[in-house]
């Protein structure tokens, strides 16, 4: 029969190989495990767990908020939400203010550090995860995958404000024909330069690879084909988005997840 000494050796080594894990994952990095790992206890570790535990501030139907999601799904990370924004709690809150400034979803809380904007957002996970895959180290590669991301978040995200706001949210404020039109049309011709992009890398908005830039472009270009509107055919963005299909952030916080 084991001896209880034994018993706690084995313990702690098997809650010291699941607390490394953690680290790997990025998760509870500002915690001295090697130096308390021998006075952890279940009811510890069970603590530890839900206060390392990445919490997500904003509502799901943003689809700011599901690019931060869907990098959750890419990286494993488990994460809890609370709704914020879009008909749920108000940004306005003071509560809400203390995280953002600028009262906007997504907001994130990472074991203490807290993050905004969604674009930097998702590359802060990425970096803090060691997942140089998805947002490599080197200077040149990186920013190949940022300056897409940017784009993104700016002339990208203004060109279709306009069309999906009368379009789909049927907002009376945005009902002027003309208007319409012209976000119509300049959204296409963005898409038509991923396409362009998308022919000369033959595979994803930066490279060969996946990267957290076809998080941002990717549920960009699910929203192109939410709207109901005359578009072009680009062969290059229908392989690409078929492409993307096979990643199952994508089925769930694309596809399925709204335009």
């Amino acid at each position: 029969m084991l001896s209880a000494r034994v018993l706690a050796n084995g313990f702690h080594l098997l809650l010291f190989e699941v607390l490394n894990e953690c680290l790997n994952r990025g998760i509870g990095a500002h915690y001295n495990i090697k130096a308390s790992v021998s006075s952890i206890t279940l009811q510890n570790l069970s603590i530890l767990c839900v206060l390392a535990m990445l919490k997500i501030y904003g509502y799901v139907q943003s689809i700011n908020v599901r690019k931060v999601l869907w990098a959750c799904e890419e990286l494993s990370l488990p994460f809890e939400r609370e709704d914020w924004g879009g008909g749920f709690r108000s940004t306005s809150e003071p509560q809400f203010r203390a995280l953002n400034p600028v009262g906007m979803v997504p907001v994130i809380d990472d074991d203490g550090t807290v993050v905004w904007e969604s674009n930097v957002v998702v590359r802060y996970l990425a970096m803090s995860r060691r997942r140089t895959d998805l947002l490599p180290s080197e200077p040149g590669a990186r920013a190949r995958i940022e300056q897409w991301m940017d784009w993104q978040a700016s002339d990208f995200n203004n060109s279709w404000r306009i069309s999906f706001q009368a379009l789909v949210r049927r907002n009376p404020a945005y009902q002027d024909r003309a208007a319409i039109d012209a976000s119509v049309e300049l959204f296409n011709r963005m898409v038509g330069i991923i396409d362009g992009e998308l022919g000369r890398t033959g595979a994803y908005i930066a490279g060969a690879t996946f990267t957290v830039a076809d998080i941002a472009i990717g549920l960009s270009l699910h929203r192109w084909l939410s709207v109901p509107m005359a578009r072009p055919s680009y062969i290059n963005v229908e392989r690409y988005l078929a492409r993307l299909l096979e990643r199952p952030g994508f089925v769930r916080y694309g596809r399925d997840g709204g335009p």
